[in-house]
């Protein structure tokens, strides 16, 4: 059996790090491969390896696991580069939401649209292009597989200014599945949606119960009507106007609406985000102790990555509902260098976009309104450019004020500067 090298950066991950070990050890195909866990976390670096060490001897899967604190060690001889970073992730996420907000900014999240993500983007950026350079020379033929946010961002940096091969993956397509099934009562596992646009900011074109080949469409508009009127407001709205149901939730896809504030604008639940890390990392210590059962908590989480990368090695031609890839006319009414969400095929030969075609005039409008900050937020990033910045914060439809904008760039510019550094000239 081919075996393979898998090198994950941000391994001390509390979320996609134990997503993707659920992944690694229930992967068959992996068997006696190699999994390089990479952190500038020391202590985080140190648990996941132990943790992964009692997964391998539990499992059977006879890998071999590594750790490394620098990723260069790593990199050399990788196929896949796994990437899930944030820097101070809570603590500058919280600025990013509220320093708008001071300024009269109504915003949902902060995180992939509106002056957040711009800021997300310059001090993100930089850093996995210098883990792009690092693998232009170590591994100049892995595979770049992106969870780090935001998504459409990072992935059209990577392309536009490396030349590694990346895409970006999300689980927001499966949120919208959840939520369907809910409604029209189908088993998730039986429903199959069919969708386009940008990352966290899809269309779904299509619903069809593969058990029974029925459009499930017609069911979803009957059983929404009967919704109560808080349940996802913002979504629905969209739903009625255009026909379509968008994903991935009311919060992720109000960010990239100027009017999206009106779905709910308390921002992410960082005091939940925190309880949740501390149940994670009590799981992890619990297995690693024996006192949690290893039966009870392994399962393929249903991240999409390790699918990826068991098409590529085995040549067993995949379809993956939803990847972050350039667009390149995939979808036809769109400019070709922007970054969009769509299916793809995944085989030996690598990563095939599913052609869309033109997407509806409304919906190509919407999504148009991002083209704009997505280009302006990568070339600022790259540039180092307080200029650009502005102009990415200018032509963003969530910023309602000029004067708004200079005060968030130099507000935020001030606070992010440490991170900030052209990759060009």
């Amino acid at each position: 059996m081919r075996t393979t090298k898998i090198v994950f950066v941000g391994a001390g991950s509390m979320s996609f790090g134990l997503s993707t070990l659920k992944d690694v050890f229930t992967c068959e195909v992996l068997k006696g491969s190699t999994i390089a866990l990479v952190d500038i976390d020391e202590d985080n670096l140190n648990r996941m390896y132990e943790f992964s060490l009692v997964l391998n001897e539990k499992t059977g899967m006879d890998l071999r696991i590594e750790k490394y604190l620098d990723r260069r060690d790593a990199l050399p001889g990788a196929e896949f580069v796994i990437t899930s970073i944030a820097i101070e992730r809570c603590n500058l996420w919280k600025k990013d939401f509220l320093v708008p907000k001071k300024y009269g900014i109504r915003h949902t999240l902060g995180e992939n649209g509106g002056p957040g993500a711009l800021f997300f983007s310059l001090r993100t950026i930089p850093v996995i292009l210098d883990i792009c350079n690092d693998m232009e020379e170590l591994c100049p033929n892995a595979y770049l597989i992106n969870f780090s946010n935001p998504e459409s961002r990072i992935v059209l940096a990577v392309n536009k200014y490396t030349n590694i091969r990346c895409i970006g993956l999300c689980h927001g397509l499966f949120m919208a599945r959840e939520d369907i099934s809910r409604f029209t009562g189908i088993p998730e596992d039986d429903l199959e949606l069919y969708a386009a646009g940008m990352n966290h900011f899809q269309f779904i074109f299509g619903i069809k119960n593969k058990r029974t080949g029925e459009d499930v469409y017609p069911l979803l508009r009957e059983k929404e009507k009967a919704l109560d009127p808080s349940v996802l407001p913002l979504t629905r709205r969209l739903f009625h106007a255009f026909g379509y149901w968008a994903s991935c939730s009311d919060d992720h896809i109000g960010e990239y609406l100027a009017w999206g504030w009106e779905g709910g604008e308390e921002g992410y639940d960082f005091d939940k985000d925190e309880q949740q890390r501390v149940e994670m990392k009590d799981t992890i210590e619990g297995i690693i102790s024996g006192r949690i059962r290893i039966n009870d908590w392994l399962a393929p989480s249903g991240e999409k990555a390790l699918e990826v990368i068991s098409a590529i090695i085995t040549g067993q031609r995949t379809y993956i509902p939803s990847a972050v890839v350039m667009n390149n006319g995939a979808i036809s009414n769109l400019p070709d260098d922007v970054a969009v969400e769509i299916p793809i095929i995944v085989d030996a030969e690598g990563i095939h976009k599913v052609h869309i075609g033109p997407v509806p005039e409304g919906v190509r409008a919407l999504l148009s309104g991002q083209i704009g900050p997505q280009v302006m937020s990568v070339e600022a990033s790259v540039r180092g450019s307080r200029e650009l910045a502005l102009q990415a914060l200018l032509c963003d439809p969530v910023v309602n004020s000029a004067e708004a904008a200079e005060k968030i760039l130099n507000e935020l510019w001030e606070i992010n500067k440490i991170y900030i550094r052209p990759k060009i000239v």
